[in-house]
């Protein structure tokens, strides 16, 4: 029952005459009924007891029409993440509408009635999944940024999660969300704020007495510890001072049993503890000798630290505080990389020590995070996580997939060009790249693809992604024109001399239907399948295209990915692993479609998927064309796989290919 709320009482009625309206209303206008519903939905929400009404009227709601022709319609599909986008969106529609859908699934999972499309075990996960994601929200106020775009429109998000909370349950939801936190830890990202903060709500959680866990949250001190407590000294969290106090009077022993506790949180969690970088600093004072078992190095990586110790004592220095902790990790998987030992990478770091940023780069970092440390460092600490985490970087909240790709793939192959690409970018606030021998400046050219840019990137991407994606976008106009697809001349001049000249797309530019089909799949076999390609490793990354669908199987968009490697996995399935630059690349594609990060012998940072499954998603890939040339001779129960996963996917809707019975050559423009 809801309390008694004259306001409230007499938006309900008025809701209630909206809802017999949408009822009563002929299927083809029900849209024009539906924005009053949403208004009336929206005021009901930020008064007390107006999420329980929502919740008595949610079926009656959904039967009326209130989700027709919408995603909403089909709970099924719902992706949980999405629901950040819309609490924390200023459209009240898309706020309220997803308010109602929330309340909705609530109600099948309590049981309250059985749904068509959504058992009441699948609401039930999907509605704590929502709570994990967005635990956040539950248990902090608005934020500045969330006051100007919602205003008090902020408090709805906060309002329906703690209503939800309630009714689900807190015990269920701190299991999902120490589950989501590992999943996306085993991705080993460079952007862990978000993680972090979920960790600290945890820890906040565990200390209020009002929350009941009951038996859940079996995992969560592991993680909270591995921010808050990670050794004896710090295990109470008593700050940052007083931990340096007392790290004065030990001895060399006690202080590796310090550097070691450090070290395995890290290398187990991929987090690294603000307390970390205030013992690397002390040790740089007083036994820099336990640097590489505060670092957690191998024998490769302490040959790497050592070979190039002052290079490594100076990075630390200048890199290594408690607000950029993180790039203690970077800085150890780098020695373990061992690219130092490539002739350009250390004399460009050490230029990279000496940088002085513009007044624009250093306008931009201290925008977005802040004046803790200056600019410069905040920079080099991004530039060491990329250094060793090539496979960590994300595109953000921004269209430039071949952006985060070209960083991704020079961190990987060719270091000191990323960081030549970091000089121009922080130094000269320009990128000069060249297209078929002429040059393109990112100052010089028009609008890139990206209008405007979303802020959550790392520091690196900040400053080098506006202009990578400025010279990509004039890469495309130079190209208009030209038949075919134009990645087939931007790539390799974009990327790097590794990627292959050759271009193989089964989609026709021009009408966007498929083509030759079964000649695309055989050369995709003859170059990148090992048993079609004489056991052939893959040799330097790849750039391709893969049609993006979501968990329906419907058609998305286009991305770029990165083929790293095809390989047989523990249960000798054929896997294709790839980088995937959208920030999580744990997806459902839809039709049995799911992209695996951790269990198939995924490398941290890689997405992998069976072959035939890959190869139903990739509509455009490059090769050598002077290596292979003739079509695999793929079973046709193999081809017949591939298609129909593809046609029950992204192709339904597209013009179908003439079947050809031996495939055709591989295109050697």
């Amino acid at each position: 029952m809801t309390p008694e709320n004259p306001k409230l009482d007499s938006l309900l009625v008025k809701l209630d005459q909206s809802i017999q309206r949408l009822q009563e209303t002929v299927e083809f206008a029900k849209p024009n009924k539906v924005p009053l519903l949403l208004d009336l939905t929206r005021r009901i929400l930020l008064l007390d007891g107006g999420c329980a009404a929502l919740e008595e009227r949610a079926q009656i709601m959904e039967d009326a029409g209130v989700f027709a022709g919408s995603d909403w319609a089909n709970p099924q599909i719902l992706v949980p993440s999405m629901t950040s986008h819309a609490f924390k969106s200023g459209d009240t529609h898309l706020l309220a509408i997803e308010a109602l859908s929330e309340l909705r699934l609530l109600v099948v999972a309590l049981g309250g009635y059985r749904h068509p499309l959504i058992a009441a075990e699948q609401a039930h996960h999907y509605v704590t999944q929502v709570l994990a994601i967005n635990l956040a929200l539950l248990f902090t106020p608005p934020g500045e940024a969330e006051r100007e775009t919602q205003g008090r429109h902020a408090q709805i998000p906060r309002l329906l999660l703690k209503h939800l909370a309630e009714r689900i349950g807190y015990e269920h939801i701190i299991d999902r969300l120490i589950d989501e936190i590992w999943r996306i830890l085993r991705q080993r990202p460079i952007q862990v704020e978000t993680v972090k903060q979920m960790v600290t709500q945890i820890a906040i959680c565990q200390q209020n007495p009002a929350i009941d866990f009951g038996g859940s949250g079996q995992g969560a001190d592991r993680l909270v510890s591995s921010l808050y407590g990670v050794t004896q000294a710090c295990r109470e969290d008593p700050g940052l001072e007083i931990y340096h106090q007392r790290l004065q009077p030990m001895d060399s022993k006690a202080l590796q049993s310090e550097a070691t506790g450090f070290s395995r949180a890290m290398h187990d969690t991929g987090l690294v503890s603000p307390y970390h970088a205030v013992l690397i600093r002390h040790l740089l004072e007083v036994d820099e000798y336990l640097l590489a078992e505060a670092l957690g190095l191998s024998s490769t990586g302490r040959d790497c630290f050592m070979c190039y110790r002052q290079l490594a004592l100076e990075l630390i220095r200048k890199a290594v505080f408690p607000a950029t902790a993180q790039s203690i990790y970077g800085l150890a998987l780098m020695f373990e990389r061992g690219i130092l030992y490539q002739p350009a990478v250390a004399p460009s770091l050490w230029r990279q020590l000496n940088l002085q940023l513009s007044v624009q780069a250093t306008a931009r970092l201290t925008t977005v995070f802040g004046s803790e440390v200056p600019a410069d460092t905040r920079l080099l600490a991004g530039v060491l996580c990329l250094l060793g985490l090539p496979l960590g970087v994300g595109q953000g909240n921004n269209p430039t997939c071949q952006s985060a790709r070209a960083l991704s793939m020079w961190a990987y192959i060719d270091p000191d060009y990323l960081l030549q690409m970091v000089v121009w970018a922080a130094r000269d606030d320009e990128i000069m790249m060249h297209f078929e021998g002429e040059a393109i400046s990112s100052r010089e050219a028009e609008t890139g693809i990206t209008k405007e840019f979303s802020l959550d990137l790392d520091p690196v991407s900040l400053l080098v992604v506006p202009h990578l994606d400025r010279v990509y976008a004039e890469m495309g106009r130079r190209c208009i024109g030209r038949q075919g697809d134009p990645h087939r001349w931007v790539n390799p001049e974009f990327h790097g001399w590794w990627s292959g000249r050759g271009l193989c797309i089964n989609i026709d530019v021009a009408t966007g239907g498929l083509h030759d089909l079964d000649g695309f799949l055989r050369s995709f076999y003859a170059h990148y399948h090992p048993f079609y390609n004489g056991n052939q490793p893959l040799i330097h990354p790849q750039p391709a295209g893969i049609a993006i669908t979501d968990s329906a199987a419907r058609f998305i968009g286009w991305h770029a990915i990165t083929l790293l490697r095809v390989a047989l996995d523990h249960e000798d399935v054929m896997r294709v692993y790839f980088y995937n630059p959208n920030n999580d690349s744990g997806q459902n594609w839809g039709d049995g479609v799911v992209v695996s990060t951790s269990g198939k012998e995924e490398r941290h940072g890689e997405a992998s998927l069976p072959f035939p499954q890959f190869a139903s998603r990739l509509y455009l890939f490059h090769y050598d064309p002077l290596e292979g040339g003739i079509a695999a001779n793929v079973p046709q129960e193999e081809l017949s796989l591939v298609k129909g996963y593809l046609m029950r996917s992204w192709g339904a809707d597209r013009p179908q290919p003439e079947p050809t019975l031996q495939g055709a050559q591989v295109d050697k423009a």
